[in-house]
């Protein structure tokens, strides 16, 4: 029976209501038990501060401490404010790199999933003025095999995975950038090279989610964070699930914020909940995503 853990996120945000309406749903596997971890107590709801901030923290410390010992199989990670953390000494970006951590996990990356897109990122969360920096062939191969191995086990065998360009129709033969000819294209060929599935590119980034949002492609590697979520929350708001990949056990999140400004008011939708504890059991169960 696999052992899902719920951390309820900060419990001033939304996290708390939008998990007891996800859970009230239903239509979860039989065979999944259900854990839920926080303090629903520390704090108002609207109104952060340190104590909420602590009670996420501490309820991110306890789901590692049990994953870690194998008596859960999986987490889903309710919103937490990243300035309420990293005002408590909290030293990383966001979530998906605090598990990285936790696991000594250095091949991690972020996906987000909904029901139109699937998005890998190359970089996560960084300024834009840094990721062409960042930028290069072998983090890109990464999160390309990554993101093979994701579709993989949605049951595709031979993906075809789009790769965007960084720079403005796609660099246009270096006359607005030459990341394009002088990191991505190497890296796509690398991809193709490893067997993983079918990898095209450098794509024009104001066109290429069209073609993967009508289907012509199972996944995209985006160059970075609003390239990639801008058109995923255009089409996938209420389905997206984010999943870190490359850990030794699954952790997925809804692909929203604590949204201070309307919890307690019972207007939040679950939605996004749901989708990301579906998706844990099924990661934890060992069937395609």
């Amino acid at each position: 029976m696999p052992r899902i853990l719920i951390t309820l996120g900060d419990p001033a945000g939304i996290g708390p209501e939008v998990i007891d309406a996800a859970l009230a749903a239903g239509n979860y596997p039989a065979d999944c038990e259900f854990v839920v971890l926080g303090d629903r107590t520390a704090g108002t709801s609207g109104q952060p501060d340190t104590r909420s901030a602590a009670a996420a923290l501490s309820a991110l410390d306890a789901a590692v401490a049990e994953l870690k010992a194998g008596t859960a199989d999986a987490v889903v990670t309710g919103p937490v404010s990243k300035e309420g953390l990293q005002a408590l000494g909290f030293s990383y970006p966001g979530q998906t790199e605090y598990f990285a951590d936790a696991f000594g996990v250095q091949d991690y990356g972020m996906m987000l999933t909904g029901d139109t897109l699937s998005v890998g990122l190359a970089t996560i969360h960084e300024p834009l003025s840094a990721v062409p920096t960042l930028l290069t062939e072998e983090r890109i191969v990464r999160i390309g095999l990554l993101t093979a191995d994701f579709v993989k086990r949605k049951g595709i065998r031979a993906p075809r995975i789009a790769v965007a360009g960084l720079n403005p129709h796609a660099g246009e033969n270096g006359a607005f950038g030459d990341e394009e000819q002088r990191i991505i294209l190497p890296a796509i060929r690398t991809l193709n090279d490893s067997g993983a599935g079918i990898f095209i590119g450098p794509g024009v980034p104001d066109a290429i989610f069209r073609d993967v949002a009508r289907g012509d492609y199972h996944a995209i590697v985006a160059m970075y964070h609003d390239q990639g979520l801008i058109p995923l929350k255009l089409l996938d708001f209420d389905t997206a699930v984010n999943v870190t990949l490359g850990l030794p056990k699954p952790r997925t999140s809804p692909d929203h914020g604590t949204a201070f400004s309307i919890a307690g008011k019972g207007i939040a939708n679950p939605s996004s909940m749901i989708h990301a504890i579906r998706l844990a059991c099924e990661l934890a169960a060992g069937s395609p995503a």
